[in-house]
Formats: structure tokens, sequence, C-alpha cells
């Protein structure tokens, strides 16, 4: 448990016999993982080809998980910024259809139009 806490692993093996006959200890364990994915394997019958089999396996799980969680999270943000810079060009637009603007007010307004238009841009929004 004290090198749990020392150091990042990705993935720490775990005897399913420990998960069924001491299950405090096994608990602390796995709050004590971090980041590292869990793999469970019974000593007794599995050898070293299905320990690296099911490390590996994992580890490539572990992967698509985070690749797809990334995406998932840019896609949010992207979407959030898009919304965002939907609202500022809108404000922009019906700023400029006040009445009687200032010139230097407007000069403004197109500034920060320009740069939403460029920050969408950059997002790929439409």
């Amino acid at each position: 448990m004290a090198r749990l806490r020392e150091q990042a692993y990705s993935a720490v093996v775990i005897d399913q016999f420990l998960l069924e006959n001491e299950p405090v200890e096994s608990d602390q364990m796995l709050e004590h993982l971090d980041t590292a994915f869990p793999v469970y394997l019974n000593f007794a019958v599995s050898g070293m080809e299905r320990l690296l089999r099911e490390v590996r396996s994992a580890l490539h799980r572990r992967n698509r998980e985070e690749t797809q969680a990334r995406r998932s999270a840019q896609q949010q943000l992207r979407s959030e910024m898009c919304e965002s810079l939907t609202s500022v060009l809108l404000s922009c637009e019906l700023a400029m259809s006040v009445p009687g603007i200032p010139s230097p007010a407007a000069e403004k307004i197109r500034a920060v139009d320009s740069l939403a238009r460029e920050m969408r841009l950059k997002l790929g929004a439409n």
C-alpha cells in the first residue's frame, strides 16, 4: 500500500483471493489506486501469459476510455464556447443597430465582433 501512495501506476494487478477474503484491506487498496487501472486475476490458476494479456487489455481499454473522455470534454468545451461566441456576436449586432452610436464605441464593437468571428472560425463553428 505504501508504494501505491508513493508512485503513480498505469495498472495494478490484484489477486481475486484478496478481494474475496480481505474486504477491508482490498477496499483500502482500491482507495489508493488513484488513476491506476485495476486488473483482477486469480493467481492460483493464471499463468504469466494470461497476466500479460490481461494487463495489455486493461491498458488498451484505459487508453480508449481516456481518449473518449478527452474528446467528449473537448466537444463540450467547444460547444459551450460556440454558444458564448454566438451571444457575443448577437450582442455586437444589436449594439451596432443602436441609432447615434458614437464612432469610438462602434470601432470597439466592430473589434469585438471581429475577434469573436475569428475565435468561432478557430473552433470550427459555422
